[in-house]
């Protein structure tokens, strides 16, 4: 496991540095022009717009990754000349005279986009110089369609970005690119994954190196990108070279799939366990997250690297096993060390996918039943100078899509986890056994929370004799048993400075006896008990009397606590209390008054 931080990362530059000229960043890499129609081919133009035509749909948000904007104006004007088109079809964007100089904005556009992305680091200008320069109009009437280019997403690329679609009040949103399926809340989604090139051949000779048996088990899979080569490549290894058990996947909207959004053998779908029995075989690098899901469910994973070329120019023809031990035993080590953190930090990353406000629920409960008290974060794009801010947060645990919840934290000020991962931490040394297996998606992990498989957490044991063992009423009259000082449970052991720590610290809202007595009948106690009660919590901050942690650590270990904190108020020698209350400026901005009879200002 990486060495953790000793101290928050700077997150402001040092006054010795204003006045230094900053670098300017290297220009992004221009992607190649495609021609017009292979343009049409890769961005699958005629579907969507079939697609828009059967929804119905009249505000239409088009979701572009940061690669792929200096294509979309040329997207945008195809779309809109074919929703545009009585026929139907789509007429190229260079033909004559206006539509030459439609093609040559895109040219701009595109020139613009490069620039304002450099100079400003933002891309929201795009939907703008769209309409202004493509001059697209309403050529049918207040009835046509209205298209609209998103510009940078809320979240992270993956997933679709609803809340900047309802922006526009978009009736549906045209997804571009890799995706992670995520079921939407609200919105309807089209996917273009897009047509990437691969030659099947390099493909099919490292396929026959790799797996020399023919008849060995073997599912082909390829990122959402080179999905439509599937069937291709699987049809020429079959046919040709001899391969009897060979499984092409299909892209299936599915994230809690033995395979994630992938079909499975017919003899998996009865039995999942079987999915042992198969190797698979991956075309392009897969995320993290589908890496560490799969590799407790098969046998092995291959991955065929379409980005890596040889020497000689062409795609290096060799494949490379995964291996995802190191990085599972990463995770293990990550989770038990926030084993014993008392506050925990909820990041919510995305508002878009399905069932995310059930799983905050989850995570919140679970986090409750151990005793430990959480706070709610939505920051947007995660990154490590948001998440320092609040160094009173001992661990954070991300709600996000299923690849986007894993986060190599490793910059982080504090360790970054998946719900999955806290519903291990969560448990006691006894109870948490590491099997390997490890889940992403919601609904999976919701599902086994309510088989009983991975519900609330459990806290560690009571000692022997400890006051949650004995009765806290006082029928028995064993008053001072039922007062007994929570520092008799069992401590639990810090595998970060590696010593004991009492319960009261790793686990502060704990319930206390003394609490339940107060909550429960009271009428058995003798009236005139004398018998010395310990405050629940210590003396602590607390806020609409119960215990906050957050407030507790404002108020005894930050050492800036906002804006005019720094400074004191000093009041008036003459022993007055402040300055007379007078009243003070009224009216718009552009026309204050000061009392009654002033003038404008």
């Amino acid at each position: 496991m990486a060495t953790s931080l000793e101290t928050a990362p700077i997150l402001s530059t040092p006054d010795t540095h204003i006045f230094e000229p900053s670098e300017n960043p290297a220009p992004p890499r221009v992607s190649k022009k495609l021609p017009d129609e292979e343009l049409r081919i890769t961005y699958d133009i005629d579907r969507t717009l079939k697609e828009i035509r059967q929804g119905k749909w009249k505000r239409i948000a088009l979701q572009f990754p940061d690669e792929m904007l200096p294509d979309a104006p040329r997207v945008f004007q195809l779309l809109s000349r074919g929703l545009a088109s009585k026929d139907g079809d789509v007429p190229a964007i260079r033909d004559e005279g206006a539509t030459r100089d439609a093609g040559n904005s895109a040219d701009e556009l595109a020139t613009d986009y490069t620039a304002n992305h450099l100079q400003n680091g933002s891309v929201d200008d795009v939907a703008k110089l769209a309409s202004e320069k493509l001059n697209v109009t309403d050529s049918t009437g207040g009835d046509h369609p209205r298209l609209y280019i998103l510009g940078d997403t809320s979240y992270g690329t993956c997933c679709v970005d609803e809340v900047a679609a309802e922006h526009v009040d978009a009736d549906v949103v045209v997804h571009y690119g890799r995706a992670c399926l995520s079921p939407t809340a609200r919105l309807p989604v089209i996917y273009v994954f897009t047509h990437r090139q691969l030659d099947p051949g390099p493909v099919i000779e490292t396929f026959k190196e790799t797996y020399p048996n023919r008849e060995q088990k073997i599912v082909i899979v390829a990122d959402v990108t080179f999905s439509d080569h599937v069937d291709t490549i699987t049809s020429a290894l079959a046919d040709k070279e001899g391969y009897t058990n060979l499984f092409a996947t299909s892209v299936l909207h599915d994230p809690s799939s033995p395979i994630p959004n992938r079909t499975v053998p017919e003899s998996v779908k009865d039995n999942p366990e079987s999915l042992h029995e198969w190797q698979l075989f991956h075309i392009s690098d897969p995320p993290t997250a589908l890496l560490l899901t799969l590799s407790f469910r098969v046998a092995a994973i291959h991955i065929y690297p379409t980005d890596q070329e040889s020497e000689q120019g062409g795609p290096a023809a060799k494949s490379i096993p995964a291996s995802t031990a190191i990085a599972l035993r990463r995770r293990y080590a990550v989770l038990t060390s926030l084993s014993t953190v008392p506050i925990f930090g909820i990041l919510i990353n995305t508002l878009s996918v399905k069932n995310y406000l059930h799983i905050v629920d989850h995570v919140r409960d679970q986090i409750t039943a151990a005793g430990k008290k959480s706070y709610m974060f939505v920051v947007g794009k995660l990154n490590a100078a948001k998440v320092a801010n609040f160094s009173e947060i001992g661990g954070w645990v991300v709600i996000g899509c299923w690849e986007s919840s894993l986060v190599d934290s490793k910059d982080f000020w504090k360790p970054v986890i998946t719900p999955y991962e806290l519903g291990l931490a969560l448990k006691s040394d006894v109870d948490r056994v590491w099997t390997g297996e490890w889940r992403s998606d919601y609904q999976t992990i919701l599902d086994a929370a309510k088989a009983g498989e991975n519900g609330a957490a459990s806290t560690p044991s009571p000692a022997k004799g400890s006051s949650d063992d004995r009765q806290t009423n006082g029928v028995n009259g064993d008053d001072v048993d039922e007062f007994s000082e929570e520092e008799s449970a069992p401590p639990e052991f810090d595998l970060r400075t590696g010593r004991y720590i009492s319960v009261t610290s790793t686990r502060p809202m704990r319930p206390s006896s003394a609490a339940t007595s107060n909550t429960g009948d009271t009428s058995a106690r003798p009236a005139g008990s004398t018998a010395l009660a310990k405050r629940a919590n210590g003396d602590l901050a607390t806020i609409g009397g119960v215990l906050s942690p957050g407030a507790e650590f404002l108020r005894s270990q930050r050492t800036w606590k906002g804006l005019g904190s720094d400074f004191d108020i000093r009041y008036e020698e003459d022993g007055e209390q402040g300055s007379a209350v007078v009243e003070g400026r009224s009216g718009i901005a552009r026309g204050y008054t000061v009392g009654e009879n002033a003038d404008r200002h």
